[in-house]
């Protein structure tokens, strides 16, 4: 059970107000009985001037009558009547002050990896406004030069849930679609492979044989070198008819 906010100066109260026990007292204050019981005998806390608790509602008429016709009974702590505070979801995301430096980089990420998105979606996840984001993206901001697209998710600008929400929004008006992860990828981009689609064949394909192998193709015989033997003339030809010798007697001229 959760102590009261100032359990001495109610247990003060409670002593002087009530008839509950000491023991009761002890337990709703968290305090030890014979620390009440010296409370009791002005031994401690002396001029403590004491607090009501039904006044700051941390217990109720009812609850203390009840306990004092039980002593056996033990005090509880009343329910909050302070409504829960929401936290307030309009306007653009607070940024920390040490965090604001990195704003136009998330900005200039988001306009290179998603320009889909809307200027008001970066203004709440960055926490920016509309003519900052106009003039990173033309380029008239007064630090463009030094401007370095980098991930807001790893600068700790948004959560990655957040973006993921923001881009499947954004996307689901542009018609596209978005694969689940992108934002928290270390560059913003994940390459998702094409998804096969099996159920047009669900039976794998046959292995494909091996093929026969192919017998060596056959080496040109030798050529053995021609023993026969040739004639002269088969050769060279028929020899030429040899001329007549010239005798040494010569015939004289008939008269």
């Amino acid at each position: 059970m959760a102590a009261p906010l100032m359990p001495k100066a109610i247990a003060v109260w409670l002593v002087d107000n009530t008839t509950l026990t000491f023991e009761q007292v002890a337990a709703f204050c968290n305090l030890h009985d014979l620390e009440v019981q010296a409370i009791a005998d002005d031994e401690v806390a002396v001029g403590m001037h004491g607090l009501d608790p039904v006044a700051g509602g941390e217990l109720t008429k009812e609850e203390i009558e009840r306990c004092e016709a039980d002593p056996a009974a033990r005090l509880e702590m009343a329910a909050a009547r302070v409504p829960e505070i929401k936290p307030n979801r309009k306007g653009a995301r607070y940024t920390p002050v040490s965090k604001r430096q990195d704003r136009p980089d998330a900005i200039a990420w988001l306009l290179r990896n998603y320009p889909e998105l809307s200027d008001g979606q970066i203004g709440k996840l960055i926490g920016t406004t509309k003519p900052t984001i106009n003039a990173i993206r033309e380029r008239t901001h007064w630090n463009s030069t030094n401007i370095k697209p980098q991930n807001p998710v790893g600068l700790e600008l948004c959560k990655g849930e957040d973006l993921e929400k923001a881009v499947a929004i954004a996307r689901a008006k542009a018609g596209t679609v978005h694969a689940p992860g992108a934002a928290t990828a270390p560059d913003g981009i994940n390459q998702v492979a094409p998804a096969q689609d099996t159920a047009a064949d669900p039976m794998p394909a046959a292995p494909a044989e091996p093929a026969a192998p192919t017998e060596p193709a056959a080496e040109p015989a030798e050529q053995t070198p021609d023993t026969t033997v040739h004639s002269a003339e088969s050769v060279f030809g028929p020899a030429p008819a040899a001329e007549p010798e010239a005798s040494g007697e010569t015939e004289e001229p008939q008269a």
